[in-house]
């Protein structure tokens, strides 16, 4: 009786044993933030010439793919180049560089 006993009790005993080297598990929370930026959407024809030229003077291989304005005449343009690099450039009415 002796032995059953202590049979049992290794056995449970190193089944709890095997239960806790499981693989840890860990999860990463991704907070996404959503900015307001005031800006609406426009047709990259509606864009001011000097804005156009700024970017075919300055960014020689980039197709504007999106064009946005906001209420200071502040354009906000998410361009592509060829080499599939894209990105978003500022420009004022005038066709000058802004950081926002």
């Amino acid at each position: 009786m002796k032995k059953l006993l202590f049979v049992a009790v290794l056995s449970l005993g190193s089944l709890t044993a095997f239960a806790q080297e499981g693989e840890e598990v860990t999860q990463e929370a991704t907070e996404v933030i959503v900015a307001q930026d005031n800006f609406t959407a426009i047709e990259t024809s509606e864009l001011p010439e000097a804005v156009s030229n700024a970017v075919a003077t300055n960014y020689t291989t980039a197709t504007i793919n999106k064009a946005f304005v906001n209420k200071e005449e502040q354009y906000k343009l998410e361009v592509a180049l060829e080499d599939g690099t894209v990105g978003t450039l500022y420009a004022d009415k005038d066709g000058n560089w802004i950081e926002l």
